[in-house]
């Protein structure tokens, strides 16, 4: 693969260039030397012909014939090249980010977009006085949430060599480095692409539970771990710089973790796996601790005499011996006048003690943070603020972080399971059938322990209470942050709340303080459209009952509702999904207003733009007002997790822009525009419109056929991504495919249908109905509009029907049927689009993305073509054949690393 000069790059992108053609070289060079120069030609015979079709303009048929055939293994393998460039270019474009960030920070000018130090300036040019921010300060509150959706569960193995080839560019940015440097960079990024050709990208066993875990922790322990400290120390540097203030900041950040607690439709998780998950969890962070404690006491080596130290400390470190004899007899001589490296050798050891739940351990983080902050103050007093000082202050801003527990974990369960339970509990089979008023005041004086249940051998019963059982035994060992919330799938009334709490008193999850308290947060999930039309009434019904409102209350008077953007758009397609979340979130603000309650959002967004994945800033800045209010809770899922945490730099970034972006759209949300008024109505009629049209594809006869097989959902079902089924049941209808398969599939067949599809006919009636300048006018004005045209936008430019075609015709004669259908919306939503937005190309205001599309295209539409046949093969195999399935998986692979993009 030899360098790109068919393509165009950005003025000032010069050394992303160098990076692509250089990285692009070794794999060519590496290519060759483990397949042999054959291979490598007939790599970059395939390129030439890819990058000519688009040039030209052709069809696909040629490039297609030129892949039909190949043997299953050597399809693998050239799928395996196309996917190694595309990690390359990847890796190329995320060091030219840190490249820009440091850019930017070197020239010292204007700081860079969406920096703290650029929001911060914005607000005080706001008119945000430094009281005001403070104050909000104290209320802010962010947390990624890390699910268990692997659609990308890269290797650890392999995650260690991107992160040296990421090194050996970094270093790469120091001008004064020598030649033979240079040359052993080289060498580490050639043995770390060599090495990882040679390790398989995934296992063929499909993971448990345990090793999602595991991929979930290693960002958490690693690249998070680390930069959180920076992150306190950014924010506050630049309100030193913007507003001349030094002020200690509040605890404004954690993490969570649906990983072991996810239950909804995995029987693969339940009270062990919770139970599992929090003890990994433990251990591991324990351990980063550990670590950190050994290099302080050899960094903190003030000896006595030299420097005074603080009584308290001294006190302490005395205690300590005495509790500690064995740990304090290690200590060698020589060292007995160094008191920080003495306590803190002694506080490793009662660190060690809690690791191994021993009786001195520390009985929570508190305990911990009180000792390092007594080395702390101590070296404050004494002039060690330049020698240690800061690096005790990060230790103790990772404990407040990450306490005992690393990451909160919550659990989600189907309403329909707790039905099962409460029916067999009750002796009611018709329990599920009856209606909402019934069983919620049957639920009421089992909810507020007025009652109680009796035995019961139901099997759905019995797991649910070990699983209460283990929540109740899991706060009580860990403490109460290690679990988050309650998450209820399916909720459609107050009744699906109440028997949350019902069943957790069964359990004995009831408060030691306070018997009649169950302290648990319980969020009910508004999935469908349906639902988030609904869910106003459902909450309005839940806040109005009595036994609920004293749970509440004792909560803090803090209800938590969670948003689900993917099923509502699997439901009803991307505008009306967008619109109903939108219009949920203002309506559930003001039932909570009626109500004298705080809400708070938990969005379940997904990585594509049709499950909810958008850039933040935006996202928040176009949410109804008083929708953020300093709280954002979100999830994280699939490459989104390893594309945003895994590589510190970026992390870092990542989580600046998320604290500027919550502190703008809490301080200074957007105004409210009075023609928004007019707006919503006509977005309601074309929400309706593109509903109706999206609907009446997938409810089209034979199309759950054609879904089948114009698209690989069936490959996707049989990789080894992780321990949920890929459906919830027997699949009747769309309704009962998760949604991150639905939308993998229709991504890897390159339509990606969900993300557009009924949009087009929508803005076509729109302005046929109230004219195409009132359109324009909202697309111009309106951030909620323009955000999602935007976001269409990206995934029409992704797209490409010519391959989508070829994909299409291995349904046979529904081929006919469908894609004519698809054709034409599609371009009706390009053409409509277009025009609303006054441009002839997509992308024309995102010539980053643009280039960054550009940059992939070639080596995509080679492994799609290739899987297009490669699919023809297996299938009329009757899907039998693993070493085709196995081309096919490294062909889906590619794919989705070319197109960052899966489910």
């Amino acid at each position: 693969m030899q360098d790109n000069r068919e393509l165009e790059f950005l003025p000032h992108d010069g050394p992303l260039r160098e990076d692509v053609s250089r990285l692009g070289a070794m794999v060519g060079l590496m290519l060759a030397e483990q397949e042999g120069p054959a291979f490598f030609e007939r790599v970059e015979q395939v390129r030439t012909a890819a990058i000519r079709r688009r040039r030209e303009g052709a069809s696909v048929d040629e490039l297609a014939d030129s892949l039909a055939g190949l043997d299953a293994a050597d399809a693998e393998t050239l799928a395996r090249a196309f996917a190694t460039y595309f990690q390359a270019v990847n890796t190329a474009e995320r060091v030219h980010r840190i490249r820009r960030r440091r850019d930017y920070q070197r020239e010292g000018g204007t700081p860079q977009p969406e920096s703290l130090l650029d929001v911060l300036g914005q607000l005080k040019a706001d008119g945000v006085q430094a009281e005001e921010l403070l104050g909000w300060m104290e209320r802010l509150w962010i947390e990624p949430v890390f699910t268990a959706h692997p659609t990308e569960a890269v290797r650890r193995s392999l995650l260690e060599k991107e992160q040296a080839i990421v090194r050996s560019l970094v270093d790469n940015f120091n001008h004064n480095r020598t030649p033979q440097e240079r040359i052993e960079d080289d060498d580490r990024i050639y043995m770390a692409l060599s090495a990882g050709w040679q390790t398989a990208e995934a296992s063929p066993v499909r993971p448990s539970v345990q090793d999602e875990y595991e991929h979930v922790g290693y960002y958490l322990a690693n690249p998070l771990y680390r930069i959180v400290p920076a992150l306190y120390e950014s924010l506050a540097r630049s309100l030193q710089d913007v507003y001349g203030v030094a002020v200690k900041l509040p605890r404004l950040l954690s993490f969570a973790s649906w990983v072991g607690g996810d239950m909804d439709g995995n029987p693969n998780v339940g009270s062990d796996t919770i139970a599992s998950s929090l003890a990994s969890q433990r251990a591991q962070v324990l351990e980063r601790y550990l670590e950190d404690i050994n290099a302080l006491a050899h960094q903190l080596s003030q000896t006595e005499g030299r420097v005074g130290v603080a009584r308290g400390l001294r006190t302490r470190l005395a205690d300590y011996r005495e509790r500690f004899p064995a740990a304090a007899a290690k200590i060698r001589p020589r060292h007995l006048d160094m008191p920080y490296r003495c306590f803190l050798v002694l506080i490793g050891a009662r660190l060690e003690a809690t690791r191994d739940d021993q009786k001195d351990g520390y009985t929570s983080a508190a305990e911990l943070t009180d000792d390092l902050q007594l080395i702390a103050d101590s070296l404050f007093d004494n002039l060690g603020l330049h020698a240690g000082a800061y690096a005790v202050e990060r230790l103790i801003c990772r404990v407040r972080s990450f306490g005992f527990h690393l990451a909160r974990l919550d659990l989600r369960q189907d309403s329909r399971v707790h039905d099962d339970a409460l029916g067999a509990l009750l002796n009611d089979p018709d329990w599920a059938s009856r209606p909402k008023l019934e069983r919620a005041d049957r639920l009421r004086p089992y909810a507020s322990g007025a009652q109680a249940f009796g035995d019961c051998d139901d099997d759905s019963a019995k797991n649910l209470q070990s699983v209460f059982i283990t929540l109740r035994e899991s706060r009580q060992r860990y403490g109460l942050d290690a679990t988050g919330l309650y998450i209820i799938s399916m909720a459609r009334s107050a009744a699906d709340v109440l028997a949350v709490l019902a069943l957790a008193r069964r359990g004995g999850l009831v408060s030691p303080e306070k018997p009649h308290d169950v302290p648990l947060d319980i969020a009910p999930l508004f999935e469908t459209v349906d639902d988030l039309q609904n869910a106003p009434a459902s909450l309005r019904a839940l806040l109005d009952d009595p036994v609920y409102r004293q749970h509440l209350a004792a909560r803090g008077d803090q209800q938590w509702v969670m948003l689900g953007y993917s099923d509502s758009g699997k439901d009803a397609g991307t505008l009306a999904s967008k619109w109903a979340l939108q219009r949920a979130q203002g309506e559930l603000l003001e039932v909570a207003r009626e109500a004298d309650i705080q809400l708070a959002f938990f969005h379940g967004r997904g990585g594509s733009a049709s499950r909810g994945g958008a850039r933040i800033t935006p996202a928040l800045m176009s949410s109804p007002r008083g929708a953020v209010a300093g709280v954002l809770r979100v999830t994280e899922q699939g490459e989104v997790i390893h594309r945003k945490y895994g590589i510190r730099a970026l992390a870092l970034r990542g989580l600046e822009q998320t604290v500027g972006a919550v502190l703008r759209a809490s301080l200074r949300p957007r105004q409210t525009d009075p023609r928004e008024v007019r707006w919503s109505e006509v977005m309601t009629a074309l929400s309706a419109a593109s509903r109706k049209t999206y609907r009446a594809f997938v409810d089209r006869e034979h199309f759950v056929e054609y879904f089948r097989t114009a698209t690989p959902v069936d490959v996707i079902e049989k990789m080894t991504l992780g321990s949920r089924p890929a459906s919830r049941r027997s699949m009747r209808g769309v309704q009962d495919l998760r949604a991150i398969p639905w939308v993998f599939a229709w991504t890897q067949c390159r339509s990606i249908l969900p993300g557009w599809y009924g949009l087009g006919s929508a803005l076509e009636q729109g302005v046929e109905q109230f004219g195409e300048d009132t359109l324009a006018e909202m697309a111009r004005h309106w951030p909620f509009f323009s955000n999602m045209l935007d976001d269409v936008e990206m995934v029409l430019a992704k797209c490409d029907l010519g391959i989508a075609e070829a994909f299409s015709t291995l349904s046979g004669p529904l081929h006919d049927d469908f894609f004519s259908l698809i054709r034409d919306e599609f371009e009706r939503t390009r053409r409509w689009l277009l025009r609303l937005k006054s441009t002839g190309t997509l992308l024309n205001d995102s010539p980053r993305l643009a280039v960054s599309i550009r940059l992939r295209n070639p080596y995509i539409d080679p492994m799609s073509l290739l899987q297009v046949d490669l699919l023809r093969r297996w299938r009329a195999g009757n899907g039998t054949d693993d070493a085709l399935l196995q081309a096919l998986v490294a062909c889906v692979n590619g794919v989705s690393q070319g197109l960052q993009n899966t489910g």
